[in-house]
C-alpha cells in the first residue's frame, strides 16, 4: 500500500478510502436488490403486497445506509486530510498499487467479498421474495393477529391454495391496491392500530369470477350428493338423530345437465341481484331475478321501500353462500357432534354433549384459563370416570382451533352461509317475505325439497329406510311450526 503526497483536488478522491469503498458496495446491492425484486414482482401470477415493502422499503433502504457510510467515510477522510494540514503533515489519500503483493491482496479480498455479498443478496431478495407470499408470512411472521385465520385455514378445504391466490388474484388493479393495502397493514400491526377481531374484508373481496372461478368450473353439472349429517341431542343419554339425505346442488347450464338446485343461483344461465343493508350482508330486502330470455322478476319485502340503486345493488356469486370457504369457525354444537360421531368423545358419558357445549361456550380471558376451566369442570362432573380424560383433549382442541379469546374471534362473530341451522343462510331470501309488487310471486320458503331430499332421519335401523321420493322433517321434540332454524340454533344449544 502506498501514499500520494498531493491528491487530486476532485471532491472524489474523498472516498478513496475503505470505509466509503464499502458503503458503497452496500449501496450498489442494494440497487440491485430493488431491480432484481421489481422484475420478479412484475412477472408473478399473483401480487403479493408485502413485495411492496421489500421492494420500495427495504431494498432502497440498504441503498441509502450504504450511501450514508460512504458519506462517512468521506467526511472522516476529510477530517483526516484537514488535522493534516494543520499540523504541518502531508495530506494523503488511498492508493493501491497493483505491482505490491500486499495491495493485490487486499483487493482480491475486496473484491470477492463484495462479490459474496451481492450473491448473498441476490439469494436473499428471491428467497425473501417467495417467504412474504408464504401461508407461514401471512399467519405467523407479521401477522401474529391473523392467528385465529391461520388456523382456521389450516383446518379448512382450501389449506394448500395460497393465501394471496384468493385474497389478491391477479391483475395490475389490484395489484396497486394490494400495495396500499399491505403498506397499512403493516403499519396497524406495528403500532398496534388493528381491531379485535379481525373483520371479514367484504368490501376488499374480487369477484368470484376473477378468483374462485380461476380454478372451479361454474357451468359443471355436480346433480344431487348424498349427505348424511349425525347429531346428538342433549340429554343424559345423547340420544343420536342423524339425517339423511340427497343435496341438489345441481347445475345452472343447459348443456351439461338439468337446469336447477342450488347451483342454479350461479348466474350462468341468469342473473341474481340483491340489495343489502347490513355490512355483514345478513339482510336482504330485495332480490332482482333476470333469466336467460332477458325476463326482470323483482322481490322485496313489506319493510324496504327505498331505491335499489340508491341503495347499491350486487351481483350474486359464489362468496354469497360459500362465504367462508377457507376460515370456517365451528359452531360449539356442530363440533362436538363430529368429535362425538368419530368416536373421540365417548357418547356413554351422561350429559356429555350438553356438558361440552356449555364450558365451551362460557367466556375466558385467555386461551390457558380456556384449557385448564374445561380440564376442571369435567373432571369434577365425571370423577374418576376413565372416559372423560380423552373427552377432555378432544374439547380443548375444539377450543383451540375454534375460539380465540385475545382476538375476540368465535363462531358468533363471522356468519356462515352455507345451508340454514346456525344461520338465516338460504333464508335471507327464502323466508317467504320477499314477493313482488303485484304479490302474486314469492320466493320460495320452507320447502324442504327444493334443496334436498330426505331420504331417511332418526336412529339405527331407521336411517336403513330409505324413501327415495323424500320424507317429511320430522323434527326432535315436535313440531315448531314456521320458526327458522336459526331462530333455535345459535351455535351453542341444541
Amino acid at each position: 500500500m502506498s501514499t500520494e503526497e498531493t491528491p487530486t483536488r476532485s471532491w472524489l478522491f474523498l472516498f478513496r478510502n475503505w470505509l466509503s469503498l464499502s458503503g458503497l458496495t452496500v449501496a450498489v446491492s442494494g440497487l440491485f436488490s430493488f431491480l432484481l425484486l421489481s422484475v420478479i414482482d412484475s412477472l408473478a401470477p399473483f401480487a403479493n403486497p408485502y413485495m411492496g415493502l421489500l421492494t420500495y422499503m427495504v431494498a432502497p433502504g440498504i441503498f441509502i445506509a450504504g450511501l450514508l457510510l460512504a458519506v462517512v467515510g468521506a467526511w472522516l477522510e476529510h477530517r483526516r486530510i484537514f488535522k493534516g494540514k494543520a499540523s504541518g503533515l502531508p495530506a494523503t489519500a488511498l492508493v493501491i498499487d497493483l505491482t505490491r503483493p500486499h495491495d493485490r491482496r487486499l483487493l482480491g479480498y475486496f473484491l470477492a467479498g463484495s462479490a459474496v455479498f451481492l450473491l448473498v443478496t441476490a439469494i436473499g431478495s428471491y428467497h425473501s421474495y417467495h417467504y412474504t407470499e408464504s401461508v407461514q408470512f401471512c399467519g405467523q411472521a407479521c401477522h401474529v393477529v391473523m392467528g385465529p385465520e391461520l388456523v382456521t385455514y389450516q383446518n379448512s378445504p382450501h389449506a394448500r391454495v395460497a393465501c394471496t391466490a384468493c385474497h389478491i388474484g391477479p391483475g395490475a388493479t389490484w395489484f396497486v391496491k394490494a400495495k396500499i393495502s399491505g403498506l397499512y397493514q403493516v403499519y396497524a400491526t406495528a403500532f398496534n392500530k388493528y381491531p379485535r377481531p379481525i373483520p371479514t374484508p367484504i368490501k376488499a373481496l374480487r369477484p368470484a369470477q376473477e378468483t374462485c372461478e380461476q380454478c372451479h368450473w361454474p357451468k359443471k353439472f355436480i346433480g344431487s350428493l348424498e349427505r348424511t349429517y349425525q347429531r346428538f341431542m342433549s340429554d343424559e343419554k345423547n340420544t343420536p338423530f342423524s339425517v339423511r339425505l340427497l343435496l341438489k346442488v345441481g347445475g345452472g347450464d343447459a348443456t351439461h345437465g338439468p337446469v336447477g338446485g342450488i347451483h342454479w343461483h350461479m348466474n350462468v344461465g341468469n342473473r341474481i341481484e340483491y340489495v343489502f343493508t347490513d355490512k355483514m350482508r345478513q339482510v336482504i330486502p330485495w332480490v332482482r331475478m333476470i333469466d336467460s330470455q332477458g325476463v326482470i322478476t323483482e322481490f322485496r319485502t313489506p319493510e324496504f321501500k327505498d331505491t335499489p340503486e340508491k341503495v347499491g345493488i350486487r351481483v350474486m356469486d359464489c362468496m354469497d353462500c360459500h362465504n367462508r370457504p377457507a376460515h370456517n369457525f365451528s359452531a360449539p354444537d356442530v363440533a362436538v357432534d363430529l368429535a362425538m360421531a368419530l368416536g373421540k368423545i365417548d357418547r356413554n358419558l351422561p350429559f356429555i354433549k350438553k356438558n361440552a357445549v356449555a364450558i365451551l361456550t362460557k367466556p375466558y380471558d385467555n386461551e390457558r384459563d380456556a384449557m385448564q376451566k374445561i380440564a376442571t369442570t369435567l373432571a369434577q362432573k365425571y370423577p374418576d370416570n376413565p372416559l372423560v380424560r380423552p373427552a377432555i383433549d378432544e374439547v380443548q382442541r375444539i377450543y383451540r382451533q375454534n375460539f380465540f379469546p385475545e382476538m375476540k374471534a368465535n363462531w358468533k362473530i363471522y356468519p356462515d352461509n352455507i345451508g340454514h341451522r346456525n344461520w338465516a343462510g338460504c333464508f335471507r331470501c327464502h323466508d317467504g317475505q320477499h314477493k313482488t309488487a303485484d304479490g302474486k310471486k314469492t320466493i320460495k320458503a320452507n320447502d324442504c325439497n327444493a334443496c334436498h331430499t330426505l331420504l331417511a332421519q332418526g336412529s339405527g335401523a331407521q336411517l336403513e329406510q330409505l324413501n327415495p321420493r323424500g320424507q317429511t322433517f320430522q323434527h326432535p321434540g315436535g313440531d315448531y311450526g314456521d320458526l327458522k332454524c336459526n331462530d333455535c340454533h345459535t351455535g351453542g344449544s341444541q
